[in-house]
């Protein structure tokens, strides 16, 4: 029997791999798309999965994220799906790029991309900036206040922001800094009510959104509230109720027909979140692609391989989204992929177009 192609899979929100944490079910995703091709003999092997756990950035460090990185690279993976935070995925990067190990980050930043550093997208710093800033403008209110994480991902998020209301002629009248995880906002929020703003938006990985949101509420300030892709949060019940009435940005589409068979395929995809059956189907199309199309089972010839995969169904995104990649392309989704959302009574809402 021949050996097993060896996948790593890296796991940046917690210390334990046996922890109950939003990847835990990771491998369990994309196991399916592997059997498949094992099945029908694209794929002449079966997969072994290896695990390797660092809490990174904000509440552990950089350093934990490059050791489970050193850990899964010592044990001969040919692959590593990972990290999922955009803090964690630029310690990756260079990392990759030094192992020359294919790893594929599902984070939000197009600066986690290189030679051996390929990018689902969930969620862009700089594409849903962009997007927040037109919505905003769509409103027709004169200026808008901004809260933002003192991160990378906050300031990231904010220069794309910054940048956007300017060519729409939209004010930025206030903008305040924020600890990723402050446990209140109390004056960031006063110092935007206090600018004049007529509308209110964070933008940062989304620990503090709620903390954010609380704020708002409690300063009795009535106008219309948006998030980045930090308000996926929601999906959490307790997070989504804190958040209500918040538009965000997400990566779901009413219209996605890979998402809708998805939806409807059983008891297996039973009370799991409509993000994670995306996230989940889109990187294990890429992973059993990628192998699959490899000329050879090496390092290099998996990056080969993921660079072959082209006009994949995509579950993210609105309808007709791809996946693939291809020489210096190495963001895998193509098309609409970031949709305007609500919440709204605990429940999600497409923003009209």
């Amino acid at each position: 029997m021949a050996a097993p192609i060896r996948v790593g899979i890296l796991h940046d929100m917690t210390d334990d791999v046996e922890d109950e944490m939003p990847d835990s079910s990771l491998e369990a995703r994309l196991r399916p798309p592997i059997d498949a091709r094992v099945a029908s003999g694209r794929l002449d092997r079966d997969v072994e999965f290896v695990h390797a756990a660092g809490r990174g950035l904000p509440e552990g460090s950089a350093a934990a994220v490059e050791r489970a990185f050193r850990e899964l690279d010592a044990q001969d993976v040919v692959l590593i799906v990972g990290p999922a935070v955009g803090d964690n995925a630029l310690v990756a990067t260079p990392l990759a790029e030094q192992a020359r190990l294919p790893t594929i980050n599902w984070a939000g930043t197009e600066r986690a991309r290189g030679e051996f550093m390929f990018h689902l997208q969930v969620g862009s710093h700089e594409e849903e900036s962009v997007l927040l800033a037109r919505h905003i403008a769509s409103l027709g209110v004169p200026g808008v206040g901004v809260i933002f994480d003192r991160s990378p991902i906050g300031r990231r998020y904010l220069a794309f922001f910054e940048a956007e209301c300017e060519n729409l002629g939209l004010d930025v009248t206030a903008r305040a800094g924020i600890a990723p995880l402050a446990d209140d906002a109390t004056n960031e929020v006063g110092s935007a009510k206090a600018s004049g703003a007529e509308a209110l938006v964070y933008l940062g990985l989304g620990l503090v959104g709620k903390v954010v949101a609380g704020a708002l509420r409690r300063a009795g300030w009535e106008v219309p509230a948006a998030m980045n892709s930090a308000g996926l949060r929601g999906y959490d019940p307790s997070f989504g109720a804190q958040i209500d009435g918040w538009v965000y940005v997400d990566m779901v589409a009413d219209d996605n027909y890979v998402l809708a068979d998805l939806r409807s395929a059983g008891a297996a995809n039973a009370g799991v979140s409509a993000m994670t059956l995306a996230v989940g189907h889109d990187l294990g199309q890429l992973v059993a692609e990628g192998l699959a199309r490899a000329p050879e089972l090496t390092r290099e010839g998996v990056r080969d391989g993921l660079e072959l995969v082209k006009l994949v169904p995509a579950a993210e995104g609105r309808g007709g989204t791809t996946l693939g990649f291809g020489h210096c392309d190495h963001g895998a989704l193509h098309g609409e992929y970031l949709v305007l959302r609500q919440w709204q009574g605990r429940s999600s809402v497409e923003v009209a177009r």
